[in-house]
């Protein structure tokens, strides 16, 4: 009730790791409790349907998500018209574009739509060709406002494309992935948290502020400045081919200070 969650993202590789009798447990467990699915579910119809969130003055977001197998879902793992699981991205990319138009239908004024992907590896800073293209083409067709990337444990660049928020890859919140070693430059201990202020009338970036989370023992702190600056270095340095710069403000809280919409 604190949080306000509304929209829990089921669209990854590992919502079906206790089959479909755990995916049906959780699909129950979240509507009973007033949280919409998306990404996944008892069929390809189920896991492609949005759900949506009251905003205000009669608006919504509208959240549709999706996953590559990049990411580690297995092929086996998509549904289908009569099986459950979840909503993949085709092989071919207009196939991907044509569903998500479908499903979401026809946009109300002020509604904000969120494509949700679950995609790519869990270490590495790079952006796939493809990813920035298929972000690029959603945003296009103008019938999605926010793309919300997510898979790596860390977090990744930051673009503003025709003025729409893409989020590569947001990295970590709350999960039990403390004392991985081997990836210790990553700063996976850290966890952002992302406010995004858009405007209801164009679905346009108003403003983004990022405040930083340090986990330890399974708990969220508020991170230190010297954090926050070094999780400002790493946005800006990913930023630079993508146009997007931060700043750290007095309270820690990590600003977005400059965005070449491209």
């Amino acid at each position: 009730d604190v949080a306000g969650i509304d929209v829990c993202v089921l669209a990854n590789n590992h919502v079906l790791d206790w089959g479909p009798t755990g995916l049906s447990d959780t699909l129950q467990a979240l509507t009973g409790i007033g949280i919409g699915p998306v990404g996944a579910g008892l069929d390809l119809t189920a896991a492609r349907a949005p759900a949506s969130s009251p905003a205000g003055a009669g608006r919504r977001v509208t959240v549709i998500a999706l996953a590559s197998t990049t990411s580690g879902v297995p092929p086996s793992w998509g549904a289908t018209p009569r099986t459950p699981g979840v909503n993949l991205i085709a092989d071919d990319p207009r196939e991907t574009v044509t569903s998500l138009r479908q499903s979401i239908g026809e946009r109300r004024p002020g509604d904000i739509v969120v494509v949700s992907i679950h995609w790519g590896g869990n270490w590495g800073y790079e952006i796939p060709g493809w990813q920035r293209r298929l972000a690029h083409t959603l945003i296009e067709t103008g019938a999605v406002d926010i793309i919300h990337g997510h898979s790596a444990h860390h977090p990744k660049g930051v673009e503003v494309y025709r003025g729409k928020l893409v989020l590569y890859g947001c990295g970590d919140l709350i999960n039990d992935y403390e004392g991985i070693r081997g990836h210790e430059a990553y700063r996976t201990e850290l966890r952002p948290m992302y406010f995004a202020s858009i405007d209801p009338d164009s679905g346009d970036l108003r403003s983004l502020r990022i405040v930083p989370m340090r986990a330890a023992r399974f708990r969220l702190h508020r991170a230190t400045r010297d954090d926050a600056r070094w999780l400002a270095e790493r946005l800006n340095r990913e930023g630079r081919r993508l146009g997007t710069r931060f700043m750290v403000e007095a309270q820690g809280r990590l600003v977005l200070t400059e965005a070449e919409t491209h």
